[in-house]
């Protein structure tokens, strides 16, 4: 299949999202779906919170249209995959709504997510083959492999919600990272190594198309924030389009990355940024005593913004961290030559010198990075000692060491 169906199904995605979201945020103010300036947020005025629902009606819309298209027939031929990711989906977007519109607890959250792990397992959308790099390969057995999946499920999620601290964030990452993993789903069905009704590739470009879509009104200074039901939604389905490629072959090619053969690491590095927050976030509370589900502000993107990093460049550097990593699987899996590390390896180099010392020459990029607000504003910036965490959740708990930061106008999400 060539790549117009897909470049097809991206648009409609993306213009159904866009499309979405302009009557959303007039529902949002009128029923009081708005998240409200506090102290773990760096928006200063109540900002419309329905962003989430625009992304599933992109799904939805991408999805009846791409049923319509003859080229993904075989997709559809049995369609209890596609409609297992759309209950799935329906089932996690509610749980995000509910959690955005009334303050949810984290065990029912979880509750959520489990429900809609255990959908894709009712139907067949599982992790079959699994392996851990140098250890082995394992055929996995009925009940391990549904723990697998609903746990992927939920990890994804998670990772997801914990990224969506900053406007735009969250939606770039999993454009950038369903993007490249349509790429390398779509040069597995190339060669044969996945089956042409493989609902993988579908769905990241999907995934890819709705987050473009709302990108426009998410990115600083955010119009809409996505919420806990965007957030989740784009994590279960960046979970349901990796298990559909990497975890149903047991193909060498398909997980072939630089020495090691191993499907599932390749999102797993594709997804480097927010699984790697997770990841931390959870050492960090544990360590710290704390529950897992507590806010603070030491997430990634906080922690750029203390070395003086303004919102739009902390985004970006996360984009491009996402980027730089995505390219470094990519290369062997679809040139299957080695040779691209040199050039990867120097652009990390140059993003990690970026990173670390950019904020040292000059504030221009503080007052690009802050539209509209006085120079003194943005001393007054420079001379907070934390920032609060962002958070798409307007009944979230505030954290008692956080501070408000006056001088932040642009809402987060």
């Amino acid at each position: 299949m060539g790549p117009l169906p897909y470049l097809i199904v991206l648009a409609v995605a993306v213009i159904a999202t866009a499309v979405s979201v302009p009557p959303l945020r007039i529902l949002s103010r009128k029923v009081g779906a708005m998240a409200q300036p506090g102290d773990r947020t760096v928006h200063a005025t109540p900002t419309p919170i329905l962003g989430g629902t625009a992304l599933f009606i992109g799904l939805l819309v991408a999805i009846a249209v791409a049923w319509q298209l003859p080229e993904f027939g075989p997709v559809f031929a049995a369609p209890g995959n596609v409609l297992g990711v759309i209950a799935a989906a329906t089932v996690i977007w509610l749980t995000g709504l509910i959690d955005d519109l009334r303050d949810v607890s984290a065990p029912a959250k979880v509750a959520g997510m489990v429900l809609a792990g255990s959908i894709l397992t009712l139907v067949g959308l599982t992790i079959i083959y699994f392996r851990v790099p140098f250890l082995g390969f394992t055929l996995l057995p009925p009940d391990m492999s549904a723990l697998i999946t609903v746990l992927w499920v939920v990890g994804m999620a998670n990772a997801v919600n914990l990224i969506d601290g900053l406007d735009g964030l969250a939606a770039g990452i999993v454009a950038i990272g369903a993007g490249s993993f349509f790429l390398y789903g779509w040069r597995l069905l190339e060669v044969g190594v996945i089956d042409p009704g493989n609902l993988g590739p579908l769905l990241a470009i999907i995934t890819a198309g709705v987050c473009l879509g709302f990108l426009p009104f998410n990115f600083n200074p955010a119009s809409i924030f996505m919420g806990d039901s965007g957030a989740l939604l784009l994590g279960l389905l960046l979970a349901a389009s990796t298990i559909a490629v990497g975890g149903q072959s047991d193909d060498p090619f398909s997980g072939q990355s630089w020495f090691f053969f191993a499907p599932l690491v390749i999102p797993l590095v594709i997804l480097g940024v927010p699984l790697f927050d997770l990841v931390f976030a959870v050492v960090r509370r544990a360590r710290n005593r704390t529950g897992v589900a507590t806010a603070d502000k030491q997430h990634l993107h906080h922690r750029l913004m203390d070395l003086g990093h303004g919102q739009r460049r902390t985004v970006v550097i996360l984009w491009g961290w996402t980027a730089v990593l995505s390219c470094f699987v990519l290369i062997p899996a679809l040139t299957s030559r080695g040779n691209g590390v040199v050039p990867i390896g120097l652009l990390a180099l140059a993003l990690l010198l970026f990173t670390l010392f950019a904020p040292r020459f000059g504030r221009y990029s503080d007052l690009g990075d802050k539209p509209g607000l006085s120079e003194e504003h943005i001393n007054s910036d420079r001379e907070a000692s934390s920032y609060p965490e962002a958070s798409s959740d307007p009944d979230a708990s505030p954290d008692p060491e956080a501070s408000p930061d006056p001088g932040v106008a642009a809402p987060s999400s």
